[in-house]
């Protein structure tokens, strides 16, 4: 038996994948067979299973379910031509064996096979039996535009597939599909082509216009003639003599217009053609207002994931980090305090909103207070909030971030620099649940679930007696211990790459890549700045590296001075590098008069660029003139 499924939408739209008697597995986890970036599947989902002439599907307890043609399953045995969506994907199953005798296949141009083109011979017969052979070309076409409108997701690729599929039920020489987003008063877009092939369609604003303020179609076969017309310098220089112009109206609302004209004298349309364009337009109106929303919604998605990425996603697949994921998978569920500790850099926000994220609280607010930024005083009405008239300035009540965090989770950073008179506050809270507007009389219930962070060793903070010894406890009922980048350096490589990716695209510079010698300098390299010194080693180079790959060159200095190959005399070359790019830089703004916008255009670099690599260099810009 062969059998395959074919991706109609999501991250693997439009690729093949062939089920085999290994079977076929997909999830998140890159061990699965098919392991898109879809946040929506679980780390194993399911299992295609080919077992003598079927094919099975198995949900494996995904926590958003598997389901073939609309209905959630456990398992179930595939049928040719079966849907089946799994996180944001949608599949169609084909059983290259099965009998193709009951079932004709309209196909769109681009081959790709959908579920909704299949349509029962008898019923296709049947629809032909009574009709004209114009007729049933007329319903096949619209059929084939339905078809058309239920595989395509993508506006631009829509319009051209509608496009073709006019020229195709009609004798037009040229056909354009216009959006306007100012009820026709201008065109936002326009998307046609000629029978030639010419994508550039001279296309009639007077006709249009018209169309779309009086909401009604229009079919004139002799348009030079008509007075309305005869003077629009489109129709002459295109010697327009047919139009068939009808509007795309969604709602209510003018969204645009569907225009079909023709030149040659002999080619008349009529009212069939006229009917048939405004069915087309009447199916195209809908469609293209979800596609635009669809892209929408896609690019918000693709947003919104790569924000969550970017704040919440631990990177890593060292065993430190996998100990450390299996750790907070179990803490996250409950509500027990959670103690992170570890060096700074070393990623404990990241694994208080991971922790957060995962618990039952994850759609109430997350709230993060850093201790250390903030006075003893401004604290305690931050945390706690205050009443009208607490203090000098306190002009009216506000709410504490205790107060706003209700029902989720508060993350105290830096908690070891917690004033001695706050610590007894915390403990109060800690205890009791419960806390007191600065200035107020009446204690406030909270529900809120606590993690604490700091790089301080707490245990020698209460032997020097500058940390209480019961708030430690009640702290620390569940905590780990951060690992930093220097026990992890499987990490390192993946982590540089998440960065170069970052700021390659912040800089606007293609950077593929880092050579052997850089890469493996950045391995050898301690880094007691953890993660975030890591960063910063990234971004410089991306923003003073002039090549498509990071060099070693481009590496800081305290990186180099710890790999072998850059030490002796390696290190005067890069001493020499650096100073050969800071007088590069010193001449160009000199040459500029200070002017940086000038300078950068010189060097070929974006003038943010060229300020950020002025500072790096330590370049001092005298004449100051922009």
């Amino acid at each position: 038996m062969a059998a395959n499924i074919v991706a109609l939408s999501g991250p693997l739209r439009g690729e093949t994948f062939a089920v085999s008697s290994g079977g076929l597995t997909f999830g998140r986890e890159p061990a699965n067979d098919l392991h898109p970036p879809d946040l929506s599947l679980s780390r194993r989902h399911c299992v295609f299973a080919l077992g003598g002439d079927a094919v099975t599907i198995t949900d494996l307890d995904s926590l958003n379910g598997t389901f073939v043609n609309g209905a959630r399953i456990t398992a179930c045995v595939l049928a040719h031509g079966d849907q089946v969506k799994i996180g944001d994907s949608v599949f169609v199953f084909l059983n290259k064996d099965a009998a193709a005798t009951n079932v004709a296949v309209i196909e769109p141009d681009d081959a790709a096979l959908q579920p909704t083109a299949m349509l029962r011979r008898q019923d296709l017969l049947v629809l032909q039996s009574d009709q004209t052979p114009r007729t049933t070309r007329e319903l096949q076409a619209l059929l084939r535009v339905s078809t058309t409108l239920a595989s395509i997701r993508e506006s631009e690729q829509l319009q051209r597939a509608l496009v073709d599929e006019v020229f195709a039920a009609t004798p037009a020489d040229r056909v354009a599909i216009i959006m306007s987003d100012t009820d026709g008063a201008d065109f936002a877009s326009v998307c046609g082509r000629s029978r030639s092939g010419d994508a550039r369609v001279q296309v009639s604003r007077t006709v249009v216009r018209s169309v779309m303020v009086d909401q009604a179609a229009l079919l004139c076969n002799d348009v030079a003639a008509t007075d309305a017309f005869s003077s629009a310098r489109s129709i002459v220089a295109t010697a327009t003599r047919s139009v068939i112009c009808v509007p795309l109206v969604v709602s209510t609302r003018r969204r645009g217009a569907l225009y079909v004209a023709a030149s040659d004298p002999t080619l008349r349309f009529d009212e069939g053609h006229l009917q048939l364009v405004a069915a087309i337009a009447a199916l195209a109106g809908v469609a293209l207002l979800n596609a635009e929303h669809i892209e929408r919604l896609e690019h918000e998605t693709r947003n919104l994931r790569s924000d969550l990425a970017l704040r919440h996603n631990m990177i890593g697949d060292s065993p430190a980090m996998r100990h450390l994921s299996g750790l907070i998978a179990k803490a996250a569920p409950s509500d027990s305090t959670v103690l992170l500790l570890g060096e700074s850099g070393t990623g404990k926000e990241l694994a208080a909103r991971a922790i957060h994220m995962n618990s039952p609280r994850a759609r109430r607010p997350l709230v993060a207070i850093t201790a250390a930024v903030l006075s003893d005083t401004l604290l305690e009405s931050e945390l706690f909030g205050h009443e009208k008239g607490a203090f000098t300035g306190a002009i009216a009540q506000k709410k504490g971030q205790l107060e706003l965090a209700e029902g989720g989770t508060v993350f105290l950073d830096e908690i070891g620099d917690l004033a001695m008179p706050l610590q007894i506050k915390l403990l109060r809270v800690l205890q009791e649940r419960e806390f007191m507007r600065v200035g107020g009389t009446h204690p406030i219930k909270m529900d809120v679930r606590f993690i604490a962070a700091t790089h301080r060793d707490l245990d020698a903070a209460v032997k020097e007696g500058a940390f209480r010894q019961d708030l430690l406890y009640r702290l620390k009922v569940v905590t780990f211990k951060m690992p930093p980048l220097r026990d992890r350096r499987d990490d390192i490589p993946v982590l540089a790459a998440f960065f170069l990716g970052r700021f390659s695209t912040r800089c606007k510079r293609r950077v593929a890549g880092f050579t052997d010698e850089a890469l493996d300098c950045l391995v050898r390299y301690d880094w007691p700045g953890n993660v975030r010194e890591l960063e910063n080693a990234i971004e410089r180079a991306v923003v003073l590296g002039a090549s498509e790959r990071v060099r070693l060159e481009d590496l800081p200095e305290n990186v180099l001075d710890q790999h072998p190959a850059v030490s002796g005399a390696g290190a005067d070359y890069h001493v020499a590098v650096h100073a050969a790019k800071a007088q590069i830089v010193a001449d160009a703004l000199r040459k500029a008069k200070g002017s940086y916008a000038e300078a950068a255009r010189q060097l070929g670099l974006h003038p943010n660029n060229l300020r950020r690599l002025a500072r790096s260099l330590h370049v001092k810009n005298d004449d100051k003139a922009g």
